[in-house]
């Protein structure tokens, strides 16, 4: 590259690099001189700090119609199986199916599977504190009110808290809430499913399978040999 640039710009007295961006080229005819003038470090460095601010500040706080999606449904408890419900500050597992206090609104954010779990009736946030404890609270934007959700292999859903990480949402075997730091990811008492209410369906998941009987493979056989008839 070196041996190049001395070949293709003889008698060129200066060429200045500073940076492989912001290059502005310009050529002057009757020297055949090239020049290249370019940002200086600084003002480089300042202009990737403000594109990483106005990054970081979109990412935080997102826009709520466009980036977040908002879904009903109830959390069926593997440990005693009836479901999570929002009594206001209480919250337990021990909601009937179909129940006004276990319609849960969950609040979904682009950008991961950070979660806001809100009882429908009583508009109370699942939280937990920094000890471990499950409360509802009316202010949902605090980051305590914020959960993960992790796939596991039994295909239920563990919710850990984003702020004191390790710490899951669980309930005991009578429906009481169970202290954070005395959860793990493999207990059955942090170990849920998502459920539709009783009687209803999203209309999505009525057309997501094809049942297939005898009768229906029959009819295609048929179909692909119509001279067999």
């Amino acid at each position: 590259m070196g041996s190049w640039r001395k070949s293709r710009f003889q008698g060129v007295s200066k060429v200045y690099v500073i940076l492989p961006i912001h290059i502005w080229v310009w050529v002057t005819g009757h020297t055949g001189c090239v020049h290249f003038d370019v940002l200086s470090k600084s003002e480089s460095q300042q202009s990737s700090a403000d594109f990483r601010i106005y990054i970081e500040n979109h990412t935080r706080n997102p826009d709520d119609l466009s980036r977040k999606q908002i879904r009903i449904y109830q959390l069926y408890s593997h440990t005693t199986g009836k479901h999570v419900q929002i009594l206001g500050k209480k919250v337990n597992a021990n909601g009937d199916d179909g129940g006004k206090y276990a319609l849960l609104v969950v609040e979904t954010e682009t950008f991961g599977s950070h979660i806001r779990i809100k009882g429908k009736e009583s508009e109370y946030y699942i939280c937990m504190n920094k000890n471990g404890k499950i409360v509802g609270k009316l202010n949902g934007r605090n980051q305590e009110c914020v959960f993960v959700e992790e796939f596991l292999e039994n295909n239920y859903t563990a919710l850990v808290s984003a702020k004191y990480k390790g710490w899951y949402l669980g309930f005991n075997r009578k429906g009481r809430p169970k202290k954070g730091s005395r959860t793990t990811q493999t207990q059955q008492e942090v170990h849920f499913m998502k459920r539709h209410p009783k009687g209803k369906v999203d209309p999505l998941e009525e057309f997501r399978f094809t049942t297939v009987t005898k009768r229906t493979r029959r009819a295609r056989r048929l179909k692909q040999n119509p001279e067999t008839n």
